[in-house]
């Protein structure tokens, strides 16, 4: 992907109007990551039915634009799919699906994807059920592999 270095009208339409804002009562799976060095929190709510298909996602983020628009995407990235689809969900496929974000910015789109795994972590634990690929979650994106190779351009 090119760079980018400004905000595509996708970000700025996701940040101004985010879709699947709040929580989910009694969600199947809820997960919070951040990031220490710029502030952001991200909770995910995920609602699975008993196909393991996600009915609903929601999210409240603390944080800047480009954390809310990337939560915003990433519920919308996720609602409707199974389980294993959802765990599918890279910070690459959010960033496309944005049509880019600033390389200041991307931890945001790593936070969220971090978020999603997070909240099927939260429902593999409750349901007693393995989901192929998922690790347990961190809670600070920085302890991260993926955030280093980000950081480091490889």
């Amino acid at each position: 992907m090119s760079q980018v270095t400004e905000y595509s009208s996708k970000v700025m339409d996701h940040f101004s109007n985010p879709r699947n804002v709040g929580e989910i009562e009694n969600a199947s799976g809820v997960g919070t990551v951040g990031n220490a060095k710029c502030g952001d929190i991200m909770r995910m709510y995920l609602d699975i039915d008993d196909e393991q298909v996600v009915r609903d996602a929601k999210f409240k983020t603390f944080g800047c634009g480009a954390a809310i628009a990337t939560s915003s995407m990433a519920t919308e990235l996720v609602k409707g799919k199974s389980v294993q689809e959802a765990m599918s969900v890279t910070n690459k496929a959010v960033m496309e699906a944005l049509d880019g974000l600033p390389s200041v910015k991307v931890h945001c789109s790593l936070l969220a994807e971090q978020a999603i795994h997070a909240a099927l972590w939260d429902y593999s634990q409750k349901n007693d059920i393995t989901i192929e690929g998922l690790k347990p979650p961190v809670n600070d994106i920085d302890e991260t592999e993926e955030f280093y190779k980000m950081q480091s351009g490889e």
